[in-house]
């Protein structure tokens, strides 16, 4: 009888340890791209080649330069082209359209929220991103909510970068796209 209770408990550790889950289990994406996307702010001297401008701004502020603490209070809207490779000037394979809001007063940081709309010979349909984006930190993941056509209902964790920048005027960021709901 002693031996039939210790393997009864043996069987419930082993139940109660293969119930508790895995955190460091990695899952196989369904797709996977790799894409760039560039960000020109508008400083009242580049409206011809522009991809972003400051729509509000605490009060005082100007509207053509990023406010000091952080840019705490800044909405930047924003139509920025997307490439394959970390070069502005190769084709656009679509864009990126939406906003961040500098949400911090006592660091960089902002809260993203934007679509890519892709439509090239590849892909073609949209996916949607939506978090907060610790600008410091060298790699970030904000969550993909949802997507149409190619991408329709799907989604993963977007992992970005900061691929370069040129002061408070351009940066570009790498956008590793890991969809692990794909339809």
């Amino acid at each position: 009888m002693g031996l039939n209770v210790s393997l009864s408990i043996f069987l419930m550790f082993l139940a109660l340890c293969s119930a508790i889950p895995n955190k460091r289990k990695q899952y196989t994406p369904c797709k996977h791209l790799v894409l760039y996307f560039h960000d020109i702010i508008y400083n009242g001297n580049n409206a011809a080649n522009a991809t972003s401008a400051i729509v509000a701004a605490p009060e005082g502020a100007n509207l053509t330069k990023l406010t000091g603490q952080f840019h705490f209070g800044n909405i930047v809207v924003f139509d920025d082209p997307i490439t394959l490779d970390n070069n502005l000037r190769s084709k656009p394979v679509g864009r990126a359209q939406g906003f961040y809001i500098y949400d911090t007063k006592n660091t960089f940081t902002s809260w993203l929220g934007f679509t890519f709309i892709l439509n090239s010979i590849d892909h073609e349909g949209t996916i949607t991103f939506a978090g907060a984006d610790p600008t410091l930190q060298k790699s970030r993941d904000i969550s993909i909510i949802g997507g149409t056509g190619d991408f329709f209902m799907h989604r993963g964790i977007v992992t970005i970068m900061t691929d370069a920048f040129e002061g408070e005027v351009y940066f570009r960021l790498r956008v590793d796209i890991k969809l692990h709901e794909c339809w």
